[in-house]
């Protein structure tokens, strides 16, 4: 089995590219969809514990989370060190599982790859990229998202050419849909021939 890690900075297009595989048939394991699993579930009283008045209704609130630890660095630490290792063993069931099958191909869509010291958890490394103002474009289309806040997601993590410099494969989603859903073809081709 080939472990395939997905990465790229906020508003590259990761999400899309995730969803190419899928519908390809590769089997995708979401960090973004496995830490709402988490602020649902298993996480719920530790986030509690750590950051008191931050869940409700048996849930983290994550605009109260994010009041919490947005722009303190020891928070956001704090939290990551409790979250990571869960995303964490998440993925690795889900690995185990596709193994399990004999499925020749995952993903790993791992937002912060780079950041966490996941380069050593996956075989290959494909970077999402697009140009600095269509990324800008992108996320400040999303609903509350200020300028502020995306200076401080995007001083969190490694800059984008760092990023491609690392990677196995890169997609420029700036060239459009049918660009990328062929460079996702072309990426399962090359890691699942025989």
């Amino acid at each position: 089995m080939i472990i395939l890690g997905l990465t790229g900075s906020i508003g590259m297009g990761k999400s899309t590219t995730a969803r190419m595989f899928e519908e390809e048939g590769v089997p995708v394991h979401d960090s973004d969809a496995a830490v709402h699993r988490l602020y649902e579930g298993e996480a719920v009283s530790a986030v509690e514990a750590l950051f008191p008045g931050t869940t409700a209704g048996g849930k983290v609130d994550r605009d109260r989370l994010a009041q919490a630890v947005v722009g303190d660095k020891q928070s956001m630490r704090r939290l990551e060190e409790l979250i990571h290792p869960m995303v964490r063993r998440d993925a690795d069931l889900f690995v185990e599982e596709e193994r399990g099958k004999g499925t020749p191909l995952v993903v790993l869509d791992i937002p912060l790859l780079f950041e966490t010291g996941g380069r050593a958890r996956v075989d290959k490394v494909l970077v999402v990229t697009a140009p600095a103002e269509i990324q800008r474009e992108r996320v400040l289309a999303r609903p509350g998202m200020t300028p502020e806040k995306l200076s401080a997601i995007i001083a969190r993590q490694v800059p984008d050419a760092e990023k491609r410099r690392l990677a196995d494969f890169i997609i420029d989603t700036s060239l459009g849909m049918e660009a990328a859903r062929q460079a996702v073809r072309d990426i399962i081709a090359q890691l699942t021939k025989s």
